[in-house]
């Protein structure tokens, strides 16, 4: 284990970090750039504004719970600058996609952009005692509870009735922000919220009896059979719930809690694991019927990032050597097809069968994000000594 924590360490420090710093921080406008080549080489520069204060979470992250270095606090600087002058709309909610200028280029009815940028204000108030990231932090986090709690504040993309579903989305990703915010704000009763969430996740839109977790269940809870959408599971995005729940199971000392979470990762590992070519696969389907999205057989980084994170936590609450063979397994995949010894970081899409499909490190999606956080958070449970129990 102590091998394990170097390595991670150095791979974190020596090799994760630097691409970005390199890479992607933009000396002239602030914020990051994410859109790179296998090298480095930049394919765009617009910046998308999830990257924005998932990176600004990152760096300041860091700085605060492992290594107090100004190019981190500069790092997270450059992020919380470009994200509070530019991305905010006038009704308060942030915009998705913005020219390296800080001119908007696109905005989107869901506000996943404010979720990560509420977590990394939250996070930079904490790193420097910044009174306004507070402010702007509570701003956001507003506008994310008013969304997932007033049906009306978001227009349906759907006609009603018929294609009625209730997303996993909200319920897991809410559970993480309020678990940051309650470090530095006590205006909301985030236990509750997180505790009301971690349920409704378990009880919900977990199904045992399909030995999987939907992406979509009907709003009175129940498991459509009749769509696609409704037999739509994505293993990443359930394993990533589970250790969300775990967490917080451990914390309270839940352990009835902490068994649905494990329930929820022996499932999502026992179906998103593919036996053949091994990784997790992106989607797949609860009646193993072929899923709908085109993309469901290629193998993402970051719901591997999200099986490490999960597999040591539940190796170190139960001491179960089931769940470090799992994480040895990942780990050893993951090293071997993702990582990119000559440049540094991750490679973010494989085929099938472990090959490349594109040499991107970064795009609007990908950046600092998932895999610093799965170095951070299992550095951080070694450190414990893995005494979680």
């Amino acid at each position: 284990m102590n091998k394990l924590k170097n390595e991670l360490e150095v791979c974190l420090f020596d090799d994760i970090l630097p691409f970005w710093i390199n890479n992607s921080i933009d000396n002239t406008h602030g914020g990051y750039m994410t859109w790179l080549d296998r090298d480095g080489t930049l394919l765009s520069t617009d910046k998308s504004v999830w990257m924005q204060g998932r990176g600004l979470w990152v760096f300041s992250k860091i700085y605060n719970d492992f290594r107090k270095e100004e190019k981190y606090i500069d790092a997270a600087r450059s992020g919380y600058e470009f994200l509070k002058k530019y991305c905010l709309d006038d009704d308060g909610k942030m915009f998705f996609r913005m020219s390296r200028e800080g001119n908007p280029i696109r905005k989107r009815r869901y506000v996943f952009s404010d979720v990560f940028a509420a977590a990394g204000f939250a996070e930079y108030h904490r790193a420097t005692g910044s009174e306004e990231a507070l402010v702007l932090a509570r701003k956001s986090f507003g506008i994310v509870l008013k969304a997932f709690t007033e049906p009306d504040y978001i227009k349906p993309k759907y006609e009603a009735g018929e294609f009625d579903y209730n997303s996993h989305s909200p319920a897991m990703i809410i559970i993480d922000l309020c678990k940051t915010m309650r470090n530095v704000d006590d205006t909301h009763d985030y236990d509750s919220i997180i505790l009301d969430s971690c349920e409704k996740v378990a009880n919900q839109f977990h199904k045992p009896e399909l030995g999987c977790l939907l992406e979509n269940i009907r709003p009175d809870g129940n498991y459509d059979s009749s769509r696609p959408e409704g037999r739509l599971v994505n293993p990443g995005h359930a394993i990533e719930s589970s250790w969300f729940i775990l967490e917080e199971a451990i914390s309270l000392g839940n352990h009835g809690l902490a068994k649905k979470a494990l329930s929820i990762l022996d499932d999502s590992m026992d179906m998103g694991w593919d036996s053949e070519y091994g990784g997790i696969y992106y989607f797949l389907d609860s009646e193993g019927k072929q899923p709908y999205p085109l993309e469901w057989d290629m193998k993402l980084w970051w719901p591997h990032n999200e099986a490490l994170i999960a597999l040591m936590m539940a190796y170190g609450y139960t001491s179960d050597s089931k769940y470090l063979n799992q994480f040895k397994r990942v780990y050893e995949w993951s090293v071997t097809h993702f990582a990119d010894e000559q440049y540094g970081e991750w490679f973010g899409y494989l085929r099938r069968d472990g090959s490349l499909s594109q040499t991107v490190k970064g795009s609007i999606w990908k950046g600092p994000f998932h895999v610093p956080r799965f170095y951070m958070k299992c550095i951080g449970i070694l450190e414990s000594g893995l005494d979680m129990i």
